[in-house]
This record gives structure tokens, C-alpha cells and sequence, in this order.
């Protein structure tokens, strides 16, 4: 893939790794401004310590980074806010070039609730958000900055917590959506199956070639 040019890589992954959650990103510069951005280049990555990973593309026409990477790296901290169907129109608003000097969270009309341990606020009506600070940060190439967080504090709406000491959560009544292939292609993810995981079973290996031991 590294002989195709920048754009048709992305059209490649994008079409192919699907569906992939949405990190909606609120950060703070080191003058006051919020920032909100969504981003499906997001995943959790290990829970010892919890991490967090996002993959921030720089301005495709300047080569710098956007606002989120600049904020992180500036400050360390940020906020992952998970997306549920009802904010999705707000979620894709603050996707807009709006200018530095502004805030995406006054543009998209989205309301916001203190953080507990990092500076930048969380998305009052996000199902999840994850307070989060920058542990690792890793650039390769010009065109991303790959970026490790830890979370510090979760918080899950009281709306989702069916058991508090087991820590069960109804995660299908977040009604969270994911990005799809595709411009402006996002997926429910309401619908749901179950596949068991099956015991090891010896038998079925019976008449194949065992492998070497490793």
C-alpha cells in the first residue's frame, strides 16, 4: 500500500476497517479556547494502566497540526466523550473548519460539564467520557500524530448503570453509533448477536497433521 498516494491509503482503510468507534475529543489551548472534534481513527488499548489511543491527521492543505493535537501536546490533557445518536448532529457540526480563535462547542451548541482531574470539560450529554492525560506520542510519517492517553477518571450517565457494584452497564441503551465506510456513513449499533466462546476440544483435530511444538 505504501506505493498508492496519501489520499487513496486512507480510502482503503476507511472502507475496510469498519465499523470504528467515535472518540468525540475536547481539549483546551493554553489560552482558555475549547476545542471539540470528532475522530474514528480510536480505540481502548490495554486496561493496566487504561489507554486510550487517537490518530490525528494534520490539515491535509498546510501540513500542521489541527487543533487537537495542538492543544494535547501544548497542555497533556483532553477529554474522549463517546458518541450516542442523539448528539450526532452535533458531533458532525463541530467537524466544521471552524477558526482557531473560536470554539466548536459555542458553533455546535453543545453543552459541557466540569472535568474532574483535567482542564478541559467533558460533554455533558456523552454517554461515557474518559478523562485522559497524553502518556506517549508517536509521529510517523508527516501526515498524523498518533497519540497514547491514560484515562483517569470515567464517567458513565447514571441513566446507563444497572448494577454500580459489578460495574454493569447497558451499553445497548447508549444507542452509541460508529463510522462506516464512505462519506457522511455512520452505523447503529443496536443491532446486536451473541456467538459463545467454545471450549478447546481435542477431537477436532483428529486425523489432521499436528503441528511441531512451538
Amino acid at each position: 500500500m505504501g506505493d498508492l498516494p496519501a489520499r487513496d491509503r486512507y480510502k482503503l482503510l476507511v472502507s475496510t476497517v469498519v465499523p470504528r468507534p467515535i472518540a468525540w475529543v475536547t481539549t483546551m489551548s493554553p489560552a482558555g479556547t475549547v476545542n471539540a472534534a470528532p475522530y474514528s481513527f480510536f480505540n481502548a488499548m490495554g486496561d493496566d494502566p487504561p489507554l486510550l489511543v487517537l490518530g490525528l491527521m494534520k490539515d491535509g492543505a498546510t501540513g500542521d497540526d489541527k487543533d487537537t493535537a495542538t492543544n494535547i501536546l501544548a497542555t497533556g490533557e483532553f477529554v474522549v466523550n463517546l458518541v450516542g445518536e442523539p448528539d450526532a448532529a452535533a458531533m458532525v457540526r463541530s467537524a466544521a473548519p471552524v477558526p482557531r480563535v473560536l470554539s466548536e462547542i459555542d458553533y455546535a451548541g453543545i453543552a459541557t460539564a466540569p472535568a474532574l482531574r483535567v482542564a478541559p470539560p467533558r460533554i455533558a450529554s456523552a454517554p461515557v467520557s474518559f478523562e485522559c492525560v497524553r502518556r506517549e506520542t508517536v509521529t510517523i510519517g508527516t501526515g498524523q500524530v498518533i497519540v497514547i492517553g491514560e484515562v483517569l477518571v470515567t464517567h458513565v450517565a447514571d441513566a446507563f448503570v444497572t448494577d454500580p457494584k459489578r460495574l454493569h452497564l447497558d451499553t445497548t441503551a447508549m444507542h452509541l453509533i460508529a463510522r462506516m465506510h464512505g462519506a457522511d456513513r455512520y452505523l447503529r449499533t443496536t443491532d446486536q448477536f451473541a456467538l459463545p466462546r467454545e471450549p478447546y476440544d481435542p477431537a477436532r483435530l483428529e486425523g489432521s497433521e499436528t503441528p511441531p511444538a512451538a
